[in-house]
């Protein structure tokens, strides 16, 4: 089984993706772990692309992780979407809590949580115009298995979301 989780910063993608990979005994891959270099550094495209080919060739995972630059890899590749899809202020307010808090499940080496202008702009602005709806472009071209989650009340039920990952 190969479960990839999207939705925007802040939505609880990796908290949600751990869970899952714990309970479902699957290996979890964190795509920001992949991702950032020191220093929240961005690869090179197609040293990262190639990266994520190689990911996506295991048997089994669970992954979190946007990066709209590999859908065409990713999506493919999954046989279920767990897309949270929560409004942006949820999303923010999960934000403020990992910065605060420092409670990130997969902390980064080298890349202290930070809160910047580009961060901010894409969970209250961009997400909700373009990478939702890349998200959703993708589940209907790729006709992937979705299951969308709509609140964080609704992530408290991992036994319900994992009945209808394997449904």
């Amino acid at each position: 089984m190969k479960v990839l989780v999207v939705g925007s910063c802040g939505a609880g993608k990796s908290t949600l993706a751990k869970r899952l990979s714990e309970a479902m005994k699957l290996p979890f891959i964190s795509l920001d772990q992949c991702y950032w270099l020191p220093g929240w550094v961005r690869p090179e495209r197609e040293f990262w692309r190639a990266q994520v080919k190689e990911i996506i060739k295991q048997e089994k995972w669970i992954m979190d992780g946007n990066f709209q630059n590999t859908f065409d890899l990713r999506f493919p590749a999954s046989d279920v979407v767990v897309f949270l899809d929560f409004n942006r202020w949820v999303c923010l307010g999960g934000i403020l809590k990992r910065r605060f808090l420092k409670n990130r499940v997969d902390p980064l080496e080298a890349c202290g949580e930070q809160i910047t202008f580009d961060l901010l702009k894409w969970v209250l602005w961009d997400h909700e115009r373009e990478g939702r709806q890349a998200i959703l472009n993708s589940i209907i071209e790729h006709q992937k298995k979705a299951v969308i989650i709509k609140s964080r009340r609704d992530l408290k039920s991992l036994e319900k979301i994992i009945k209808m990952i394997e449904t």
